[in-house]
């Protein structure tokens, strides 16, 4: 089986544009990979085209010479655009690779070692940035059957808080807690943003709320700032979805300074890539709960890698409350009930793209309208309102 050629499409959203990657073979199969990029879109798309001697010719069957090809071969540090390009390719091969061997992908890299994968919702705090807007949209993530969820209180703070916005930000992670109750995980987001001794001062006020974890506290390259937090709170530390491939992880390992590490498959080199960051972390006692901010084929992948985790902890999700169209671009979707996916036995992803959907649901490019994934939703909305006012357009 060879590669003959391969297309992208790209489905949009308001704040997270989806670019799937079809390759075509000689033998009529057609294989899947998907990535999520933010303000590089358009960069990842050209690459693509610019390695096309590297993809179209060769096997899908051997994805260890393509991670070679599109990264040593080409002399250069492959850093977020490289490894996002390699890793739709690398994706696509796998789910080829099962279509061809009629195998969910998973048996084919040592098998499952669970049924169900545990999940957790981001995308659900769209309301007010209140302590009972927050409360109240948790009970119905709560309601849909998730035991864990995730969110970042924090408005607009960059390196400090000011006093009134920690105040309010421990009062919203204080009202979720009361809302669900202590039986529900509760995974707090910073988004990288503090200096050490702000990231230490909050946790140290969050730790009788018992979060699950925080995540990125602290500049996500900043690993000695990561590890002084870490030497100053009992709470989880969760870390790595902007760490592109097994690389950049080796620094992080010695240092003891997360418990959890969250590698997203989609921009950091792929499947395999992703499963031997899970295998040095297993090594170093340290749990890993993939990065999933996704559609289907992202999503598919993911539940079929955490299957086969040792080490796994729980999945993120988005679609059951942000964009829920993005669940109509393949299918079948593999969706959360009673808190966890379900394994696929279909061969490759199990998933079928629906170009004709996607194609109809492209990005919009709007000036002035910012989306920006280092903000969270409430700010991603102030700062478009913003722009809507400047162009007369605020309703």
């Amino acid at each position: 089986m060879r590669i003959t050629d391969y297309h992208t499409r790209v489905l949009g959203t308001p704040w997270r544009n989806i670019t799937y990657l079809v390759v075509e073979t000689d033998s009529g199969l057609v294989g899947y990979g998907e990535s999520r990029v933010v303000g590089k879109t358009h960069t990842v798309l050209q690459y693509l085209q610019d390695v096309r001697r590297h993809i179209v010719g060769f096997d899908p069957f051997d994805t260890e010479a393509l991670y070679r090809r599109l990264t040593l071969l080409d002399f250069g540090k492959p850093g977020e655009v490289v490894m996002t390009g390699l890793a739709m390719v690398e994706m696509a091969c796998w789910d080829l690779v099962g279509k061809a061997c009629g195998q969910p992908v998973y048996r084919l890299v040592g098998g499952k070692v669970r049924d169900r994968v545990p999940a957790y919702a981001n995308g659900w705090y769209t309301g007010e940035r209140t302590p009972a807007a927050f409360a109240d949209a948790a009970r119905t993530v709560v309601a849909r059957g998730y035991r864990a969820m995730k969110f970042d209180p924090f408005g607009n703070g960059d390196l400090e808080l000011s006093r009134a916005e920690f105040k309010q930000s421990l009062a919203i992670v204080a009202a979720v807690r009361e809302a669900v109750g202590p039986d529900i995980d509760l995974y707090i987001e910073m988004h990288g943003r503090f200096a050490p001794h702000q990231a230490i001062a909050v946790a140290r006020e969050l730790e009788p709320l018992h979060p699950g974890w925080i995540e990125e506290p602290t500049r996500p390259h900043d690993l000695p700032a990561l590890q002084q937090v870490a030497a100053h709170t009992a709470i989880p530390i969760a870390t790595g979805e902007r760490l592109y491939g097994a690389a950049e992880y080796r620094e992080l390992w010695p240092l003891r300074a997360a418990h959890i590490v969250q590698p997203d498959m989609t921009q950091g080199g792929g499947f395999l890539e992703t499963k031997k960051i899970a295998a040095m972390a297993e090594v170093h006692s340290i749990m890993v709960a993939v990065h999933n901010v996704g559609g289907v084929i992202s999503t598919a992948a993911a539940v079929q890698l955490m299957a086969t985790l040792r080490n796994g902890k729980v999945l993120e999700h988005f679609n059951d409350f942000a964009d829920a169209h993005v669940k109509q671009a393949g299918s079948p979707y593999p969706e959360v009930v009673d808190g966890a996916f379900a394994v696929t036995d279909l061969p490759g992803w199990g998933v079928t793209l629906d170009e004709t959907y996607i194609a109809a649901h492209p990005p919009t490019y709007v000036a002035g309208v910012v989306q920006d994934p280092g903000l969270n939703m409430f700010e991603n909305a102030a700062w478009n309102r913003r722009g809507q006012a400047a162009r007369g357009e605020a309703r």
